[in-house]
């Protein structure tokens, strides 16, 4: 469904240093996270850091069909007894934006954003999700539909449309009292675009094996349509209109954009 590219960019920078003492925060800060986007780009191979393009309007407007990014694979990897000391690895949490293998299709590969890690119980009232038996506010979220869909919209429930078998499974035996319970070693993914957007509600929980890592920058975003960048070769229509329009279609505001998960508690 979605493409994968190998790249690696030079670039180089020093950071400075600091003058005053910095407050420790629990969170990568602003000059760690550039000096491993800077080691990404200098060193990276398939094994640390991977190109993705964006094909879908999913996370739509976190994230623009057209959208080409960087992929970190290290920032979720199991650590190792002297690697722990020096490289971020991290883990899952709620509200990160996740690239993953798909349950469905191991083939493709997805980027949505992680909203239940194991143990949480998930609901949607009238497009509404309720974490833990709590009311989440998602300013990250749109909908772009103004109706109630019976299944989508008030999950879990009684599905309107064909589930892959993750999906059955999960509504056959991770439901309590109405609720999707996130079982261990597994994640519930949700695209942004709320309403358009096939994700944990139809193919069930994302195994933490099928995690690849998580986007950290926007190097390129360019205008394109969904099937222009859904063909596994670039096509010649889609190479001429690039040649033609590199200037006028592509995002130069989002050149360099770096990109961050949002906490959800």
């Amino acid at each position: 469904m979605k493409q994968n590219k190998a790249a690696a960019v030079s670039n180089n920078k020093k950071a400075a240093v600091p003058t005053a003492p910095v407050k420790k925060r629990s969170e990568r800060g602003f000059i760690p996270e550039w000096t491993v986007t800077i080691i990404l780009l200098l060193f990276g191979t398939t094994s640390l850091v991977q190109a993705f393009v964006i094909p879908t309007g999913s996370m739509q407007d976190t994230l623009l069909i057209g959208d080409h990014l960087l992929v970190d694979k290290l920032a979720y990897a199991p650590p190792g007894s002297i690697a722990r000391h020096f490289l971020p690895y991290e883990e899952i949490k709620r509200g990160d934006i996740i690239v993953f293998r798909s349950p469905a299709d191991l083939s493709l590969t997805l980027v949505k954003r992680c909203m239940g890690v194991p143990g949480d119980r998930l609901k949607l009232v009238d497009k509404q999700l309720y974490l833990n038996g709590r009311k989440l506010n998602e300013p990250y979220v749109i909908h772009s539909t103004g109706y109630i869909n019976s299944y989508r919209d008030n999950f879990p429930g009684e599905p309107d449309t064909q589930l892959t078998d993750h999906g059955r499974d999960m509504l056959e035996h991770h439901v309590v009292n109405g609720e999707a319970v996130v079982p261990p070693d597994s994640y519930f993914a949700m695209g942004d675009n709320r309403d358009n957007s096939l994700d944990s509600r139809y193919w069930g929980f994302v195994p933490r094996e099928n995690i690849v890592g998580k986007p950290i920058i926007v190097y390129w975003s360019y205008d394109a349509p969904t099937e222009a960048l859904l063909n596994p070769t670039i096509g010649v229509d889609h190479l001429v209109d690039m040649v033609e329009h590199f200037f006028t279609k592509t995002r130069w505001r989002r050149t360099f954009m770096l990109v961050h998960g949002i906490p959800v508690n």
